[in-house]
């Protein structure tokens, strides 16, 4: 994903759609973003978002034992999370029929030109 701005208009729903389906700790979320296609993100934009929908009362955590080191965090969807990734998902395909009705005008201007 290229743009920052896009990136963090959707990566919150992203994050709470994902959890959603698998409680994660924060740097498998991390790996997990990467290979969905946000190549780009960091640890550092990812802790902080955890945090805040924690505190926001869209996730609880809990600590989990680790066969590899220290207790990992894992995260889960609170039911306010979940209605917080419905609704995402609700503006999110608002948002593409209002971008594929832009293209659609695109082409017929183009038809219109010719």
């Amino acid at each position: 994903m290229k743009s920052t701005q896009l990136l963090k208009g959707v990566l919150e729903g992203c994050v709470l759609l994902f959890i959603q389906q698998k409680e994660v700790y924060g740097y498998e979320l991390v790996q997990n973003l990467k290979q969905l296609g946000f190549t780009e993100i960091v640890g550092g934009t990812v802790y902080p978002l955890l945090q805040k929908l924690e505190k926001k009362g869209a996730l609880t955590s809990y600590m989990k034992p680790s066969p590899d080191g220290p207790d990992r965090k894992y995260y889960q969807v609170t039911p306010l999370g979940a209605t917080l990734a419905s609704d995402f998902l609700e503006e999110w395909q608002d948002l593409l029929r209002t971008v594929a009705h832009f293209q659609q005008l695109k082409g017929a201007m183009n038809n219109d030109e010719q």
